[in-house]
């Protein structure tokens, strides 16, 4: 009789014990491309680190500490909707977080809709993750392929170069920032040609035929969307055959040290560029964080760092503001949801659920055989975001 009861107060406490426990937590799953993506997603995984460090260390949120469960996608939208399932299915994560590129991002976007799950897109660019595939499941960090192009834009229109052609990765990131660069230009500059294209399969450039092709189109200026080690090759091939020469050069992406660093002493000066400039921003917000990723990796921070932190920072904030992390509660919590970033504070739009997370344009210089940023200035993100109105056009569905 004894032993019955002995075992009968242990199942009793264990009942207890492990809700308690699992409501103590709150799990956060996180899926990317670390093995494809090394460069940028390593220091991303350190940002994302910091933030659940800070906040368990304050208590974390609603009482809860933050639990952070990170698998690869293999760079792959089949692979990305498995490990999406079984972080739900087998880890029980409460949110879903994460994606690098563009086609397995929006391969999560449709995953979202189809479980009713809520997801936060940190990095993948494309525009049809909150316009035309957006759903009321989906919310994304950084600023856009569009916004980013309409960042640069005006500054090209001034340029007032005739004759340009573009070099991009053939995939939805790429064929996106072509085509909406190809748009905004011909509005701002009529007289616009466009008398060459070279799409490239990801990770695949063969830069000789790239670079001689752009060459014998005689462009005034020259729209580059590769980034990694297909940017490195371009570049290399680029300065050998004498590409850049005399002529402009507009680059998504090159200003982030992820891929301005490798270039070293081939980096080429001039180019108009996104990135980020971390050594030169003297905000109070980007001082914090600056510090702390210091502090705790004794290296600098890369783009990725700042995009991993605002990312647990922004799961953070609504959750709190959600009360809860239920998808009901996490989708109506987002709408409107502000954060505060190492940029400065950022609000998620109710109308199309992207964020106004802004990006730094500048130009690029070989300073003593290292490539830097320079002349360069913060673009919020909330003046290059279509109106209201026009984003419901955008997002037919919804």
């Amino acid at each position: 009789m004894f032993t019955v009861r002995l075992l009968a107060a242990a199942s009793l406490a264990l009942a207890f014990a492990l809700p308690a426990h699992a409501q103590g937590v709150i799990k956060i799953g996180e899926l990317n491309s670390y093995k494809a993506q090394p460069a940028f997603l390593a220091p991303y995984k350190k940002g994302m680190e910091l933030a659940v460090e800070e906040i368990n260390a304050a208590g974390g949120v609603n009482g809860k500490k933050l639990e952070l469960i990170t698998r690869d996608d293999n760079a792959n939208p089949g692979d990305a909707a498995r490990v999406a399932e079984e972080l739900l299915s087998r880890e029980k994560v409460d949110v879903l977080t994460g994606t690098f590129l563009s086609h397995v991002g929006l391969a999560v976007t449709e995953f979202a809709k189809q479980k009713k799950v809520f997801f936060l897109a940190g990095e993948p660019l494309t525009d049809k993750i909150v316009w035309a595939n957006g759903n009321n499941y989906t919310f994304r960090l950084r600023p856009s392929t569009f916004m980013q192009v309409a960042m640069l834009v005006p500054e090209v229109a001034k340029m007032k170069k005739k004759r340009w052609v573009l070099v991009y990765p053939n995939y939805e990131y790429g064929q996106s920032a072509a085509a909406t660069f190809k748009d905004l230009l011909q509005q701002a500059q009529p007289d616009v040609e466009f008398v060459g294209e070279q799409a490239s399969p990801l990770g695949k450039l063969d830069a000789g035929p790239v670079v001689q092709a752009l060459i014998d189109a005689k462009p005034d200026g020259v729209f580059n969307v590769l980034f990694g080690a297909d940017l490195a090759k371009f570049v290399r091939e680029g300065n050998t055959r004498g590409l850049f020469k005399g002529r402009e050069v507009v680059s998504l992406l090159t200003g982030e040290p992820e891929y301005l660093d490798p270039l070293k002493d081939e980096t080429p000066n001039g180019w108009l560029v996104t990135g980020y400039p971390w050594n030169g921003i003297n905000t109070p917000a980007h001082t914090a964080f600056l510090k702390a990723y210091q502090k705790k990796y004794d290296d600098y921070p890369r783009l990725g760092s700042v995009v991993g932190y605002a990312l647990i920072r922004s799961i953070a904030a609504g959750v709190a503001k959600a009360g809860g992390t239920g998808t009901d509660q996490m989708v109506a919590a987002f709408k409107g949801l502000q954060v505060d970033t190492p940029f400065g504070n950022i609000t998620f739009r109710a109308e199309d659920h992207q964020s106004t997370m802004g990006a730094f344009i500048g130009r690029t210089k070989n300073d003593g055989g290292k490539g830097v940023m320079v002349d360069y200035r913060y673009l919020d993100g909330t003046y290059y975001l279509p109106t209201p109105e026009v984003t419901k056009r955008l997002r037919p569905g919804n």
